[in-house]
């Protein structure tokens, strides 16, 4: 699938967003968006996950946000380490928020508020230290299915 989804000004604004909330913290968050999801969305993500190598930083504090474009199906998940930090429900509070701006056709908005909201929980359990590294890159990824 190319970067067509979002134009090129859209794509700056959620890798500004990443940038942000990873310049507060050591976490480490990804957008993939795939144009189908013929299955579990949460299985889909987690392959995504795995695939681009979110499992592998030091902290194991990773987050995904993955969008399926044509069948509207949405994830957003973290790895191990964020996910014995962060409250019961904040996944979903995450996706209420972000589902919430997808649903008025907002999706730029709905992905930078969620990047933020996650930034916000990443720099609670995992501040930004002195020699933290950006272990993973921020642009989008885009898949084929």
């Amino acid at each position: 699938m190319s970067s067509r989804f979002f134009t090129a000004d859209e794509q700056r604004q959620i890798v500004s967003a990443i940038e942000s909330a990873e310049a507060n913290c050591s976490g480490e968050i990804r957008v993939h968006i795939d144009r189908r999801c013929p299955g579990n969305v949460l299985d889909a993500a987690a392959d995504v996950f795995a695939s681009l190598g979110m499992q592998k930083t030091a902290l194991r504090n990773g987050v995904l946000f993955y969008v399926a474009v044509d069948d509207r199906k949405f994830a957003v998940i973290g790895d191990c380490g964020i996910n014995s930090k962060v409250p019961d429900g904040f996944w979903n509070d995450v996706k209420a928020v972000v589902t919430a701006e997808f649903s008025a056709g907002r999706y730029v908005d709905g992905l930078t508020k969620g990047i933020i909201l996650c930034g916000e929980q990443l720099k609670a359990y995992f501040p930004h230290s002195e020699d933290d590294i950006d272990e993973l890159p921020n642009e989008i990824t885009y898949g084929n299915k």
